[in-house]
Parts: C-alpha cells; sequence; structure tokens
C-alpha cells in the first residue's frame, strides 16, 4: 500500500469518526428506501410460490382426472362386455348336451356376473373420486385466478416503488462503497456488525444530553470528555454504538 492511500485509509481519528458518521448517514438513507419498499419483496416472493404451488396443484388434479375419466370409460365398456357374455353363454344353456356343459357354462356366467359386481364397485369408486377431484380443481382454479391477481397487483406496487427509488438507491450504494474505502477493514466490519444487530440500522450516533444517542442511556462524565476530544473512538458501553460528539458533524 503506498503512503498516500495509507494516509487516506488511516487518516486522523476526528477523519475517521467523521468518515463513519457519514457513511452512517448514507446507509440510513438506504435503509429509509427499504422501509418504504416495506414487505412488497417478501409478499411478493409469498405469492409467486404459492401461484406456482397452485398451478402444479391445478395441473395434477386435470392429470388425474382424465385418467379417472379413462377409467371410468373402461369400467363402463368393461361392463357392457360382461353382460354381452352373459346373454351369448345363457343362450348356450338351452343348447346343451348334458349336465357338465350345463354346469361349466353356468359358471361362466356367475363369473361374469362376478366381475360385473367388481366392475360396478369400481366405477362407483371412480365416479366418486371424479366428483370430489372436480371441486378440488374448481377451488384451485379459483384459488389461483384470485391469487395471480393479488400478485399481479403487489407486483405492480413494488415495480413502481422500484421505479421512483432505484436510481436514488443505486446513488447511494456508489457513495456507501465509496466511504466504505476511506475506513479500514477493522474498523468497518465493527460498524457492520453493529448495524446488522441494531433494530434501526444505527452504528454510529451522536452525544445527547450526556447520553448515547442510540440506546439513551447515560455514559460516564470522564468519557463524555473524550469523546468530545476526537482523539478516541468510542462505543456505548451498553449497546455497543460509536457515540461522537455532535459539534464534529455540525462543524
Amino acid at each position: 500500500m503506498s503512503n498516500k492511500i495509507k494516509e487516506k485509509v488511516e487518516g486522523s481519528i476526528e477523519d475517521k469518526l467523521l468518515n463513519l458518521y457519514q457513511l452512517q448517514l448514507i446507509d440510513s438513507q438506504i435503509d429509509k428506501i427499504k422501509i418504504i419498499r416495506g414487505e412488497l419483496p417478501l409478499e411478493v416472493e409469498d405469492l409467486e410460490d404459492l401461484v406456482a404451488g397452485l398451478d402444479t396443484r391445478v395441473n395434477n388434479l386435470m392429470a388425474e382426472l382424465e385418467t379417472i375419466e379413462v377409467s371410468i370409460s373402461d369400467k363402463t365398456q368393461a361392463i357392457k362386455d360382461f353382460k354381452s357374455n352373459i346373454k351369448k353363454y345363457e343362450a348356450q344353456l338351452g343348447k346343451v348336451r348334458n349336465n357338465r356343459e350345463h354346469d361349466a357354462i353356468s359358471k361362466e356366467v356367475n363369473f361374469q356376473k362376478l366381475e360385473i359386481e367388481l366392475a360396478e364397485k369400481r366405477l362407483k369408486e371412480a365416479k366418486y373420486n371424479q366428483v370430489t377431484k372436480t371441486e378440488n380443481l374448481e377451488s384451485c382454479k379459483l384459488e389461483l385466478t384470485e391469487r395471480s391477481k393479488d400478485l399481479k397487483v403487489k407486483k405492480s406496487e413494488l415495480n413502481e416503488i422500484i421505479t421512483e427509488t432505484e436510481k436514488e438507491e443505486q446513488d447511494l450504494l456508489k457513495k456507501s462503497t465509496k466511504k466504505e474505502l476511506l475506513l479500514e477493514p477493522r474498523l468497518l466490519t465493527i460498524y457492520k456488525k453493529v448495524r446488522s444487530n441494531s433494530k434501526n440500522g444505527l452504528a454510529v450516533v451522536p452525544l445527547e444530553r450526556d447520553s448515547c444517542g442510540g440506546c439513551f442511556n447515560k455514559i460516564p462524565p470522564q468519557r463524555q470528555i473524550d469523546i468530545k476530544l476526537n482523539k478516541k473512538i468510542l462505543v456505548c458501553e451498553h449497546c455497543g454504538r460509536v457515540v461522537i460528539d455532535p459539534t464534529l458533524v455540525e462543524n
């Protein structure tokens, strides 16, 4: 690292504090833009997942109904075939020459009747499933239509907000990146860690009424003096935020 760059990164404590505060101002503006967007990005993502799930459910139900329709058609045809066979066998009964042939044909007739009973049972089950899945399909289609409308509205709202704030956010992000380059890595790491643990995203706060401007706990008198001298980077003993002298940023 050249001496000029080293000086730029290290700088005086006062410069570091000022850069930290300016970085905080920029990042706070970015936070405000994100607050304006609110929960919309998450809502859009959730709705996209829900719509995709419903669409899959609708397609699966339609495929299942097609299979059921084929099954109903097959069972209906099978019953007709079994009945036709019975008529054929019953016609043969009048032509039998002995009890052996009569018993054999009678068994075939009884077998065909059992097949009809089984097919009718399966047909009844298939028709019940058809009614149930048709109801489910209509319900899913209706919900899919409603959720798709919701998604369209939410996407429109989000796109409108993004359009309004995108340029400003990109400019701020560039400024934030440039400002970060002026800070030594250790200090930047501390700043980001405190920011991520803070609900309001504040890692650098001014001294206000002898208290920390972040958590509002009292700061000991000697520590207040040290803060006002701008000779050290001092953090609040309660919340870990960097506390600076307000006159530093007023000048």
